[in-house]
């Protein structure tokens, strides 16, 4: 089973920055069974150079839930699964500095489609999501928010799964 996710955040750093929003999708390995998709309030402001980038402004995530008010059902929902992101890195480096601030030590076996789609594509111009869904004909209806990159994701990962049971 899988958690396929994707996280928007006020920034780069998983150290200093905090998420805005997260999508989770979980996958039996054939489809999508579940899915969870918030704003998150990060009780900090968010740059116009995010806005910008995202859409998510100051005012969109003043009423959303903090992440202390969804983080167990982060938890149950992704327990047991593998965290499956495009640059899983940085979407599982916030999650778990998000957990850390709680006192909590979230930790979840990672699948990166960056990694895989090098691995199973070789050759590719660039392997960045919205690069790679345009060569592969993957749409993505809501880039740079979390549940359209999620969702792409969740696509890529679909095929990149049938690449790999056809070679083996």
């Amino acid at each position: 089973m899988y958690a396929i996710i994707d996280v928007e955040t006020t920034g780069l750093s998983s150290k200093t920055e905090k998420i805005t929003e997260i999508a989770i999708y979980i996958h039996n390995g054939k489809r999508i069974i579940d899915e969870f998709t918030t704003l998150i309030n990060p009780e900090k402001n968010i740059s116009n150079q995010i806005t910008r980038l995202t859409g998510i402004n100051n005012q969109m995530v003043a009423t959303a839930p903090k992440f202390y008010e969804i983080a167990k059902k982060i938890v149950l929902m992704t327990e047991g699964k593998i965290i499956v992101a495009h640059n899983a890195t940085f979407d599982y480096n916030f999650m778990r500095s998000e957990f850390s601030s709680l006192g909590y030590d979230y930790i979840r076996e990672t699948l990166c489609t960056v990694k895989l789609s090098r691995k199973l594509i070789p050759g590719k111009r660039s392997y960045s999501l919205g690069n790679i869904c345009n060569d592969l004909n993957i749409r993505n209806e809501g880039r740079h928010r979390a549940y359209g990159d999620a969702l792409a994701t969740t696509k890529l990962f679909e095929l990149l799964m049938s690449i790999e049971k056809n070679a083996s």
